[in-house]
């Protein structure tokens, strides 16, 4: 019998997102599914769909992948 060898969704998980994280992700997702790949754009869709930018300052690139390495470490 072979075990199960793929993770559960929120299996690495440490602590659940909060709801501007998931906005945030959501909006990725879109972003992505619209055909956004690259950073530029993708910046240019958070801006005009949301959500704002911690403190609600525009996103810029470097913005963005601070917020996202961040993210990453506290996940």
């Amino acid at each position: 019998m072979q075990e199960d060898r793929y993770l559960e969704p929120h299996q690495a998980r440490r602590r659940t997102p909060t709801e501007w994280e998931s906005l945030l992700g959501d909006s990725l997702e879109r972003a992505f599914a619209a055909g956004k790949h690259e950073l530029a754009p993708i910046v240019d869709y958070l801006n005009h769909a949301g959500p704002p930018a911690p403190n609600g300052v525009p996103w810029t690139e470097e913005l963005l992948q601070s917020e996202l390495a961040r993210l990453a470490e506290t996940a």
